[in-house]
């Protein structure tokens, strides 16, 4: 089965690389390090711990487990791998670690950048599986954990039409530490083994606002203005933000909206899109103070979105409007700075955790731009109605803390040695 893989993934590769280089506005270019993703990899003494985090999303919610390694381990070098140069850029920002990109999944890349590394102990963070690389890690005698694991019923049901492939990846995993008991079932439920299995939680619900100043430069910016986000849109969502925004105008006529779009290469678009549903719009990266004409302050960077959480009075969290396609967004984030938040329908990559959150008052789900506006409206009315919604939420993620410390008890036996 796996030749087949190879085989397929060697025809669509081209065209994989080409979106990952092509030049965008906005998105930082891999330049030179192109190397990296065939495997020519600058050498790394030292035997490292090895963590991979795909791009942006991964390594900022990696970055407690990094934290705690760097703690625990700190004669062992860190090496933390990226696919997209997006992921790269946030990497670079972590004190102590090293960054490469990691190899595109053929056997030759893969052998060629282990033969560079030569880890001891490659840590995948989520569900980042590729069926090479995993073969050959594991031949290279590697142990391989996946930490943070989730599987949604879409994902499950869509490995499971590839069922003699997961089976052949699974068997080179060591261990998988899923977030939830329903992941750790799914994955049951395609052939893992249960004593590969464990359940230590969200190392997201671990995310702490440490800086007690936090975005306070953009609050004094903002003032008195009733402001929310509309945090990691994806196309086709900007639209129902832009229209909830010129509802909310009619009675909040300062109001501020925060737009967030997900990937740097759309800030144009969406610029273009604010200007033509009549809105004036400000691009964070003016560095300018905020007009008060401003309605629309574009969050054209990357790796602030919690200091845009920390300056809004409500969150709307995207990739929830768009049916199936994507699944929503991290619903921690806003929850750990005690923000009332919403979100769209779809939100399955967080099922758990946002049906949590719900329970316990903390979101609410809006269905269109009408829902949006009218219950960020009565936020806005109601300042102790948002208060308490965001405590609701604070409270959720103080309750399940300790997912980083189960992750690092389960990493020791292979660190211990």
């Amino acid at each position: 089965m796996r030749w087949l893989y190879t085989f397929i993934l060697t025809l669509v590769a081209p065209l994989l690389l080409v979106g990952l280089y092509r030049k965008r506005p906005g998105k930082p270019a891999v330049g030179a390090r192109w190397r990296e993703h065939f495997g020519r990899t600058p050498a790394v003494e030292g035997q490292p711990i090895w963590l991979h985090a795909v791009s942006v999303g991964e390594v900022l919610a990696a970055k407690p487990v990094i934290a705690a390694l760097q703690k625990a381990y700190p004669s062992i070098p860190l090496l933390v791998t990226t696919t997209t140069p997006t992921g790269a850029e946030q990497a670079e920002k972590i004190e102590g670690i090293i960054h490469r990109y990691m190899p595109v999944d053929f056997n030759v890349a893969v052998r060629g950048f282990l033969r560079a590394v030569n880890p001891r102990l490659c840590v995948i963070m989520e569900t980042e599986l590729w069926p090479n690389t995993l073969a050959n890690v594991h031949q290279a005698g590697v142990p391989i954990v996946v930490i943070n694991a989730r599987l949604s019923e879409k994902a499950c049901r869509g490995y499971k039409r590839i069922a003699p492939l997961f089976r052949t990846m699974s068997q080179n995993i060591d261990v998988i530490l899923c977030q939830h008991d329903s992941d750790k079932a799914r994955f049951a439920e395609l052939g893992v083994a249960d004593n590969k299995l464990a359940t230590v939680g969200s190392v997201k619900f671990d995310i702490k606002a440490t800086d007690p100043h936090l975005g306070q430069s953009l609050i004094d910016n903002i003032g008195a203005r009733p402001c929310w986000v509309a945090a990691s849109t994806h196309e086709g969502e900007d639209a129902i933000m832009l229209d909830a925004h010129a509802a909310l105008l009619r009675d909040y006529p300062d109001a501020l909206l925060i737009l967030v779009p997900r990937h740097p290469e759309r800030f144009d678009g969406v610029e273009a899109q604010i200007h033509t549903h009549g809105l004036s719009v400000q691009r964070r990266t003016s560095d300018a103070p905020i007009a008060l004409s401003s309605q629309v302050y574009l969050g054209d960077t990357m790796g602030e979105m919690m200091t845009y959480l920390a300056a809004a009075n409500v969150v709307v969290m995207a990739g929830s409007f768009l049916g199936p396609k994507v699944g929503g967004h991290n619903l921690l984030e806003p929850a750990a700075l005690a923000k009332p938040q919403l979100t769209g329908p779809s939100y399955y990559n967080f099922q758990v955790i946002g049906d949590t959150l719900i329970e316990a008052g903390a979101l609410q789900v809006c269905n269109d731009s009408r829902d949006i506006a009218a219950k960020i409206g009565a936020f806005f009315s109601s300042p102790p109605l948002g208060a308490q919604a965001g405590q609701a939420g604070l409270q959720v993620v103080e309750q399940n803390r300790g997912a980083v410390e189960r992750t690092l008890q389960a990493l020791a036996p292979w660190l211990n040695r």
